[in-house]
């Protein structure tokens, strides 16, 4: 992620970083949360509350749009005392979850902490999300089978 330099650079930077912690689970933003120095108080603007998602998927990946089903979702907002606000959304019941991604999102949208946050939290997690694709693709490319035909003569 490089400086933001245009408003549609700044929001599809939010973009990655949120779905980055979207994407972690609690178990592994919290160790690195504790590694974040002068860390804020907050006040929860919306208290971290679970609800249901419909989920939409294409036909063929760009067909037409077809309803999956729901799923569980938990969503909070916080404010910084420092006065940044922060949302977040993350699939399943984890309130600490939804709460620490909302918290990093505000720290997140601060210039002077985005660096050191990106550094200690986003990045990390990134590596780890990467490091998890890469293994499903191998096991996955192990299992591959190619089908061939052959043509026979008349």
């Amino acid at each position: 992620m490089d400086a933001i330099s245009h408003p549609d650079d700044a929001i599809r930077q939010r973009q990655e970083w949120m779905a980055i912690l979207a994407k972690a689970t609690a178990e592994a933003i919290e160790p690195l949360w504790q590694d974040v120095p002068e860390k804020p108080s907050w006040a929860r603007l919306r208290q971290p509350e679970t609800g249901m998602v419909m989920v939409q998927g294409r036909a063929g990946g760009t067909g037409q749009p077809f309803n999956i089903g729901e799923i569980t979702v938990t969503r909070c907002i916080v404010r910084l005392t420092t006065g940044g606000t922060g949302h977040a959304y993350v699939a399943g019941r984890n309130h600490r979850h939804a709460e620490l991604a909302a918290v990093i999102d505000a720290l997140m949208q601060m210039p002077e902490r985005r660096d050191e946050i990106r550094r200690i939290v986003i990045d990390p997690l990134f590596q780890m999300q990467a490091a998890a694709r890469s293994r499903t693709a191998r096991r996955t490319a192990a299992t591959k089978v190619d089908f061939f035909t052959m043509v026979r003569g008349d």
